[in-house]
């Protein structure tokens, strides 16, 4: 998995490659939770994102909750219907804020 990046202002967006599983969702986590916690916006663009695990599922789990408890906004953007699978199997197209 690689991660990318890019700050504007109070917003971040963070650009996922790849795939997320058990041998990289420590630095997923570390990074949506800096991420977090520094802007008022947080958006995720998962266009290369090839796979998630549930560890991953629960790391997107989290973060949403904890914005949304700050009184800030998470949006993903950009899902691949592979993914898109995956979150409706999951009832996650229910708990988190996706932009197609």
């Amino acid at each position: 998995m690689e991660i990318k990046r890019q700050e504007l202002g109070d917003k971040e967006i963070i650009r996922l490659i790849g795939e997320i599983d058990g041998s990289n969702v420590d630095s997923f986590e570390a990074v949506m939770t800096e991420a977090s916690q520094k802007c008022s916006e947080l958006e995720v663009d998962l266009e290369k994102l090839e796979y998630v695990s549930s560890a991953g599922l629960r790391v997107f789990l989290i973060t949403e909750k904890q914005m949304k408890q700050d009184g800030k906004k998470m949006i993903i953007k950009n899902v691949g219907e592979e993914i898109m699978d995956i979150f409706t199997v999951t009832g996650f197209v229910k708990l988190l804020n996706i932009e197609r």
